[in-house]
Formats: structure tokens, sequence, C-alpha cells
């Protein structure tokens, strides 16, 4: 190894270090006992080193990919009672789900739908199937191909929540996309 080329190198290192060690606290901010005065550690936070940065700045158009992708984690559509309308409160989360599936033509979903355990099994079967193909139509009337969505009804049969309480049984009545 060259030793002018070690030395060159060390040469450059030195300052770096230098400065990385030098403190942002004036010798006027300093009390008698060596310790800072509570303006300036506070406008630091950190004992005298200032942390955080600068936030990335985002497009329009990328805040709005971020916050649907975040939507997309929202997959449950709740329903009310003996009910299969989407509710408007859904119009956000659905938004998301038929935007990315529209994006993405080759991605398909499976909507499942559920309902609690009150009525017969038959007609929860069929209130479920109701319900999953209300979430259907909706994403088809924002251009989501039909060719992209199952629909399966669960009924009853694999509830969210088992306390047979109000709560409960909103918690089973939804739909559910499964990507």
């Amino acid at each position: 190894m060259d030793l002018n080329k070690l030395f060159k190198a060390m040469m450059v290192a030195v300052p770096l270090m230098a400065l990385g060690a030098c403190s942002s606290t004036s010798d006027s901010e300093t009390d008698a006992n060596g310790s800072t005065s509570g303006s300036s550690s506070s406008q630091y936070g950190n004992g005298g080193i200032e942390t955080g940065g600068a936030g990335a700045v985002l497009s329009p158009a990328e805040q709005q990919r971020l916050k649907e992708q975040e939507l997309r984690r929202q997959n449950i559509i709740y329903f009310d009672f003996d009910r299969s309308e989407v509710q408007t409160e859904n119009a956000e989360i659905l938004l998301a789900h038929g935007n990315y599936l529209v994006e993405h033509p080759n991605v398909r979903v499976l909507i499942e739908g559920h309902a609690d355990e009150r009525g017969t099994p038959e007609y929860n079967i069929a209130l479920g199937e109701r319900r999953a193909k209300a979430i259907a139509k909706y994403l088809q009337g924002m251009g989501v191909q039909p060719s992209q969505m199952s629909v399966v009804s669960y009924g009853e049969e694999k509830p969210l929540d088992f306390s047979r309480s109000d709560s409960g049984f909103a918690k089973n009545r939804r739909g559910v996309l499964v990507y």
C-alpha cells in the first residue's frame, strides 16, 4: 500500500471527525457547572444535538397514491343489520380499492360476504352473498372489470367476534376484500 495515499486519506478524514465533535453551544450559554442554559438545549432537544431533518416533499400524485395504499389496508366494509347496501362512510375505502383495481387490471380480488348469527343459516348465506355482490357492483360502477372480482358468501360461518353482543354482531356483518 502506498503510504502517501494513506496519509492523504487520513488528512481528509481527520478534519471531518473534528467537525463532527464540535459543540453547538457557545461559551456564553454554559454556566459555571458546564451545563447549558435551558433555551439552547430545548432548541435542540437532545443534549445539544439537533435531531430530525427535512421530510421528503411528495407530489400530489404521490400523496394520493400513499393515501390509497393506506386505505387499501382497510379491507372490511361493515353493513347495517339485515341490510346489504353499501353505506356512504365506506366510499373512500372502496374508492381506493377501485382505483387500485382499475390501474392494475391483472389483479383479482375475492369479495367475501358475512352475516351475524341471527337468522337461519340459509338466510345468512343469501344475505352474505347480497353484501358481497353489492360491493362488487359498487366497484364495477367505478370501472373495475367483473373478471377481476370473485364473490363468495360465508354467511354466519366465519365470525370475527363470538361475544353475541350488539357490538359483536356489528363486527360480523361485513364484506371483506381479499387480494
